[in-house]
């Protein structure tokens, strides 16, 4: 394998590609430390490089926002009528054991009267054993409080109870309504658990009949302080709730970035300490994060990188030396931004803005492909995003990766359509205007003061970048074509002037193929155009393709003005000798002048392997012995390129049509489809990545090409009057 191809050979380019990405940066993450202790004096202002939360004080303002939070109570409305239940309930059992012994009273006299009117002495003594006494007022005390909860019961007292079951009716119900009225009065109001014996007191007070006798009157006042309690009570639920609204309420205390910690002079308090430790300021620690945080980018820039370069289909994708090219542009780009990084030092608003590295964009735009100038804009911008961070607090400045962004993508889009030397200084007075509107915006978008010195200090620095970015790449370009060879488009202009040596070689001492090249330029830059080859390149090489016959130029009929055939006088073979010999003539010619291989190529291919017929079928008609077509071949080798490919088409069909003699658009491209389906059976483009539809394309092209070359033109009266006069002239003169 070719070392230009070589795999493992692409894998180090990549690999030394971030190695350079890295190195560039890593200083410029390094974390900035401070030997300093508490009770010091700060020998500058000191801001804080990022932003991060002080876990500490928030959780401590929280905690004291939760403990500022009173309980909540709430007054629980049902307990009055809980209460108020329980006390009726008590009324409700008293006079159903008032009935109870009531009827048990009645069942007794019933007894006793039956027992004095017709009972023997025999009978009574059996009756009173069966006779159920009334109850006593124990067992009826006992009866109530087995119908009362447990806790009502433990609560009231024997006389109370009594008290209420001895009362009669009336005495029960007003005892019971000023009872339950007075609960209710006294809970209508929030009594709180400190407040319970006060409000017990007061229904005390309000509880009273006038008729009621003391031991009711008794009964009542325990009943109503039975019934009332504190309704007015710690809610938990609401004040968590509170508390958790007031926790939720406090603002996470955050140190910013480019917060003044301490300023030059002031005491550095323990306060002031724990700041800076928690900005990583502090030199008691190393930290990796930044580190290991630069490895990551620079392996997702890379591997972005590397992906792009392998799928676009640009000379990257196989070229290994196309590629340590772009390594070594973008290599020379990252060293300007990075010495241009250390002008932070002086004093000067927006002097790092001068940085061109819009020349990077522009040489690959002119030495490689747009879209690779576009892509490495917007890694270049990421990468000058962090070299550049040394005017602001944060890792990353934004101001400069927006800046680069748009002075790379302007430039390419500028540069994309054309590569003239002209071009490229427009191309740096468009990327001055547009660097210097850039940075108004940015200025304008921070909305910060700056005066207006420091606005055109920035817009001047701008627009000097723009201007050495255009400077610096035309006087780069040379170096890069000569050590690698690059046939850049601004190369093949300049190859394409009339004035170039070899071309003037061609027009003085061949000019019939000199105007033969020039037709073929125009089929083959249309054809590859037509296929998205590079047509530049296939005219320029169609220019030089024949450059071998300026050696023996009368031995090629364009050239036979006036003059007999050499070839009738000469052998077959000779003859043979001779047109084969042109290709390989041209292409060492070119070789002494140092041209690109692209253009030697493209002499010594062109013909490929092709069968010289007129002087294979006369040497058989010569031969007594046979000949083979092996002996009247091209040596080759074919084709490689899509571009060497159709110059040899457009070679061989502007040789058959200038042959022809009354050419039309059918007979045109009737001979096209000939040629290239000769061609094609021939093998001669096995070796290069033509498809049978661009072929289709090319021959279309062509077609299209030629009917506007050889069209006919109309004979007009005057030109034929003119014409039978000389005719004339020359039978006088003859």
């Amino acid at each position: 394998m070719k070392l230009k191809e070589h795999r493992y050979i692409r894998h180090s380019l990549f690999v030394l590609l971030g190695v350079l990405l890295y190195a560039s940066m890593v200083t410029n993450v390094i974390p900035e430390t401070l030997s300093i202790s508490p009770g010091t004096m700060a020998d500058q202002d000191i801001r804080s490089p990022i932003t991060v939360e002080d876990r500490e004080e928030t959780e401590q303002k929280r905690q004291e926002a939760a403990e500022s939070v009173e309980s909540v109570y709430t007054i629980e409305t049902r307990y009055a009528q809980n209460r108020v239940d329980k006390i009726n309930e008590i009324f409700l059992f008293t006079r159903q054991i008032i009935k109870s012994q009531n009827e048990r009273l009645e069942e007794v006299t019933t007894t006793e009267e039956v027992i004095s009117d017709e009972e023997t002495e025999d009978e009574i003594v059996q009756d009173e054993e069966a006779n159920v006494e009334p109850f006593t007022e124990e067992e009826i005390v006992d009866k109530l409080r087995e119908l009362m909860s447990t806790r009502t019961s433990q609560e009231l007292s024997d006389e109370t109870l009594i008290a209420l079951l001895t009362a009669d009716e009336e005495q029960l119900e007003m005892s019971q309504q000023a009872t339950t009225n007075t609960i209710y009065e006294i809970m209508d109001d929030r009594v709180r658990m400190d407040e319970v014996d006060e409000a017990r007191e007061q229904a005390e007070r309000r509880v009273g009949i006038s008729f009621a006798d003391q031991g009711l009157h008794d009964a009542m006042v325990e009943l109503v302080r039975f019934g009332v309690t504190a309704n007015y009570l710690y809610n938990q639920e609401a004040t968590e709730e509170a508390r958790q609204l007031a926790i939720d309420s406090v603002e996470p205390v955050i140190i910013r970035e480019g917060q003044l910690l301490v300023a030059e002079g002031q005491l550095v308090t323990s306060e002031v300490y724990h700041q800076l430790s928690l900005a990583g300021l502090l030199d008691d620690h190393t930290n990796l994060f930044p580190y290991i945080g630069l490895a990551m980018l620079v392996l997702v820039m890379t591997a972005m990188v590397g992906y792009f370069l392998s799928d676009a289909k640009t000379s990257l994708r196989t070229n290994n030396t196309h590629l340590l090219m772009y390594v070594l542009i973008f290599s020379l780009t990252l060293v300007v931004m990075k010495v241009v990084s250390f002008t932070h030092l002086i004093d000067l608003a927006g002097i790092s803005l001068i940085a061109p590295i819009a020349m990077g964009t522009m040489l690959m735009t002119v030495l490689l492909h747009p879209r690779v100038a576009l892509f490495s804009s917007m890694i270049l911008a990421i990468t000058a995003s962090i070299i550049f961070n040394n005017e602001t607090a944060n890792v990353v400045n934004y101001t400069h990766g927006m800046y680069v962004f748009f002075s790379g993508v302007g430039s390419t889009f500028f540069l994309s359509q054309s590569h003239r030397m002209a071009r490229i200084l427009q191309a740096g007075l468009f990327v001055a205007g547009l660097n210097a509107l850039v940075i108004m915006a940015i200025l304008m978008l921070r909305n910060a003061q700056f005066s207006l010195l420091e606005a055109g200090l920035s817009v001047a620095f701008a627009g000097a970048a723009g201007i050495l970015a255009a400077i610096l790449t035309i006087g780069l370009i040379p170096f890069f074509e000569a050590g690698f060879g690059i046939l850049s488009t601004m190369k093949l202009i300049e190859l394409s002037s009339p004035n170039h040596p070899l071309l003037r070689k061609i027009l003085l001492e061949a000019p019939g193929t000199y105007h033969h090249s020039v037709i073929v330029a125009n089929l083959a830059e249309a054809g590859c155009e037509s296929v998205g080859a590079n047509g530049l390149l296939a005219r320029v090489g169609s220019y030089y393709h024949d450059l071998g016959k300026t050696r023996r130029p009368h031995f090629f009929i364009e050239n036979q003005m006036k003059i007999d055939n050499p070839h009738d006088k000469i052998s077959p073979q000779l003859s043979k000798t001779i047109i084969t010999a042109h290709p390989y003539d041209g292409a060492a010619m070119l070789r002494e002048h140092r041209m690109p291989k692209e253009i030697i190529d493209i002499a010594e291919q062109h013909h490929g392997t092709t069968l010289l017929k007129y002087f294979y079928h006369k040497a058989k008609q010569d031969s007594e012995n046979g000949v083979t077509e092996e002996e009247f071949r091209y040596p080759g080798p074919r084709a490689q390129t899509k571009e060497s490919a159709i110059v040899g088409i457009a070679d061989s069909v502007e040789a058959a049509v200038r042959s022809m003699t009354k050419p039309t658009p059918e007979k045109i491209e009737s001979l096209v489809s000939k040629i290239i389906a000769d061609r094609l059976e021939d093998g001669q483009f096995n070796e290069c990545d033509l498809t049978l539809k661009e072929l289709n394309t090319v021959a279309k092209s062509i077609c299209e090409t030629l009917q506007g070359t050889f069209h006919s033109r109309i004979e007009y009266p005057e030109e034929v009057t003119e014409k039978n006069v000389d005719k004339e002239k020359v039978k006088k003169h003859g």
